[in-house]
């Protein structure tokens, strides 16, 4: 596509508008370069106005000005500050304003968090709004959020969490030259209210007692007092280091993770039969029940056929065990990491659209987009969780406090 050949101002008109002062001084923030930008929006604005007026109302009622008001826009040379038209119904809606948002560049951003690659956001702004962008300019802006993520990684966090889910994405990062696999270790906190937020992102080639531990102090660092369940899928090294940081936490195996590998080694068409097997081990009664059960599956047909599945389940029985404390509506919030997958897959869907980095700065500055964009009050369901909070003051009494 050749590309659109930009407008050309008469020298004559330049020096009519300059008038002899000197030219840093137009570009610089606030001169005569934001000056013109400010009136020719705002007589953008006015026209835009004056169009919608004289299309008259859908349903036939009267129309008319109603004054201004202010609105500040950020560019990519400073602040405009904005008289923005308005009508006396409420009913125009500047598409000049819709485009630049509070800012531009957020345009951008939004687009990339949302998994667009760089050649995509190229050809939607040139196909919406005929701006062509570099490469450079969309690394530029959305590298002007890693001062954010370093801030975000660091911020407080609250003294007690009541179940703290860890889980990994796969990524893969060029590094030296070769294009590696990584993990990406999202942390995901509930609060005694039963609000959830993301507490941190880690990249780590491998996992390890090490990493743990650095991951432990960090958040005991930002004001983690005390965690009361750790939800976590079978993370090498993990148990130690939060033993060491938080003695008192107990770790709880993720049983949907723990059910998927069990069945990585069935054939297919024996899927359903023994996931169903296997639903009566995590549904018992109690511990004793439990292992009971356990160790039928092994003696049954479906353990003979498929040792390993019963050795998978008691190398991680120890942790396994917490969960039956609980009764069954609770159960379902603590023995699952179901409330950071749907979070995942937003991520992953955002991995997938890049295929690899080239940094680990690259993948934590896409994922934190994602997470912004995605930002809420994210709650437990709040039956569940009112029952979830009175055994948590029962079997941790002094630790944790009904809200």
């Amino acid at each position: 596509m050749p590309r659109r050949k930009q407008p050309s101002i008469p020298d004559e008109l330049l020096d009519q508008l300059l008038g002899g002062s000197d030219p840093r001084a137009a570009l610089a923030d606030g001169g005569l370069l934001d000056g013109l930008k400010k009136a020719l929006a705002e007589r953008a604005l006015n026209a835009e106005l004056d169009h919608h007026l004289e299309g008259g109302e859908p349903d036939g009622r009267a129309n008319s000005r109603n004054g201004y008001g202010a609105k500040t826009v950020l560019t990519g040379t400073g602040r405009l500050d904005l008289q923005v038209p308005r009508d006396r119904l409420s009913t125009f809606d500047p598409q000049l304003i819709a485009k630049y948002q509070r800012r531009f560049d957020d345009k951008i951003v939004s687009m990339y968090a949302r998994g667009m690659s760089t050649r995509e956001i190229q050809g939607h702004l040139r196909e919406l709004y005929g701006i062509e962008v570099s490469p450079d300019l969309v690394s530029a802006v959305t590298d002007a959020v890693l001062d954010e993520v370093a801030e975000w990684q660091d911020r407080p966090l609250e003294a007690v969490y009541p179940l703290v889910f860890l889980d990994a994405l796969r990524v893969k990062v060029r590094d030296e030259g070769t294009v590696r696999n990584k993990a990406v270790y999202v942390a995901l906190g509930v609060r005694p209210d039963g609000t959830k937020e993301v507490l941190g992102l880690w990249i780590e080639q491998t996992e390890g007692a090490k990493f743990w531990l650095r991951v432990m102090n960090e958040l005991r660092d930002r004001g983690i007092e005390d965690i009361l369940i750790a939800v976590v899928d079978g993370l090498k090294g993990f148990p130690e280091a939060i033993a060491a940081v938080f003695p008192r936490t107990q770790v709880q195996a993720c049983i949907v993770h723990l059910l998927r590998t069990s069945l990585d080694y069935v054939s297919y068409k024996d899927h359903r039969a023994v996931a169903a097997a296997l639903r009566e081990v995590y549904r018992a009664r109690n511990a004793d029940a439990g292992q009971a059960t356990l160790e039928a599956f092994d003696e049954g047909q479906w353990g003979r056929k498929y040792p390993v599945i019963g050795q998978t389940w008691r190398r991680h029985w120890p942790e396994v065990i917490p969960f039956y404390a609980f009764p069954a509506n609770v159960r379902r919030i603590i023995y699952t990491t179901n409330s950071i997958e749907a979070l995942h897959a937003k991520l992953r869907r955002a991995v997938r659209a890049r295929g690899h980095f080239p940094t680990d700065e690259a993948v934590l500055k896409l994922l934190f987009l994602v997470l912004r964009l995605t930002a809420k009050e994210w709650r437990m369901p709040q039956r569940e969780w009112t029952a979830a909070k009175a055994q948590f003051a029962i079997l941790f009494e002094d630790r944790f406090a009904i809200i």
